[in-house]
């Protein structure tokens, strides 16, 4: 393989992680200014336009512009298989194509889900499903810029390093997902007649609460883990940014939840959760090997 073509699959590799970030937080911005139906209909954003033209209010602008971010996610995808076919033509890797096809896949299948949860209204477990979707292509997005080393190592970490990194990315899950469903027990719904999903938003942030205590202790223990066995370098690195996000990120979660859920903060807080995610799945990547 080239190295031009070797630095464009990395360039793409990036620009895919870094595109799908964007858009987790320009769809945050969608529901936090009540804009989930300024387009209220899909694929058209009214009935008798692909564009609000006529019916252009800050609320269709905002749906629109985040609506139009899909067709640069796509280009990317589509230049990231590209390179990635072009790669394995010249000797590369057949599962850097393999990740590259899943990519692609991903974003008309998230347009499609994005067009579900406005026709049913924005019903707050199709838009929690949407969230996690998106940060399941983020998870993806980091696999392959880890694939851009070379092929995803076999685990030969000890056991308890492997079984260690799992139940922390578990717990990582687990916050992300919690997370998620007290977004939709609380306000902020993308539109002021939009139906929440009825559960206790106190009863809920407490056990998100929790499940962050467990997802940061066991980062730590992993840390420390990693530190006494005399892990490897990338192993270390990964495992400190992870615990430095997660700071930052459950610092930024109480503050929203004693001041009332500025949105402002909200917002920080959902690009906090794509970058945990992104950086969860390279620590659990590079603790595989010894």
């Amino acid at each position: 393989m080239g190295v031009n073509l070797a630095g464009r699959l990395r360039t793409l590799a990036w620009a895919t992680l870094i595109a799908n970030i964007v858009i987790v937080v320009t769809g945050g911005a969608v529901r936090l200014t009540g804009s989930g139906l300024g387009c209220p209909t899909w694929p058209r954003c009214t009935d008798d336009a692909l564009t609000p033209r006529h019916a252009l209010t800050a609320h269709s602008a905002i749906e629109f512009g985040n609506r139009s971010l899909t067709f640069v996610l796509t280009a990317i995808a589509v230049l990231t298989f590209i390179a990635a076919y072009q790669a394995v033509k010249a000797g590369g890797r057949t599962q850097l194509r393999t990740v590259a096809f899943w990519l692609a896949l991903s974003i008309p299948a998230q347009a499609v889900l994005g067009g579900i949860t406005v026709k049913t209204h924005l019903n707050p477990w199709v838009v929690g499903f949407h969230l996690l979707f998106s940060m399941s292509i983020i998870g993806l997005a980091a696999v392959y810029i880890r694939m851009m080393d070379g092929p995803l190592p076999a685990p030969t970490a000890g056991r308890p390093v492997t079984l260690l990194a799992w139940a922390m990315g578990a717990a990582g899950v687990a916050v992300l997902v919690v997370g998620t469903i007290v977004t939709g027990s609380g306000p902020h719904a993308g539109d002021d007649h939009s139906k929440r999903n009825g559960l206790s938003p106190l009863q809920l942030s407490q056990l998100h609460a929790d499940l962050v205590f467990l997802f940061v202790g066991l980062t730590i223990g992993l840390l420390f883990v990693l530190w006494a066995t005399g892990a490897r370098p990338e192993a270390l690195r990964a495992a400190r940014l992870l615990l430095i996000v997660e700071i930052a990120q459950g610092a930024i979660g109480f503050v929203q939840y004693f001041t009332h859920l500025p949105v402002v903060l909200v917002g920080f807080h959902m690009l906090g959760a794509a970058l945990i995610m992104a950086v969860m799945t390279w620590t659990v990547l590079s603790t595989r090997e010894a």
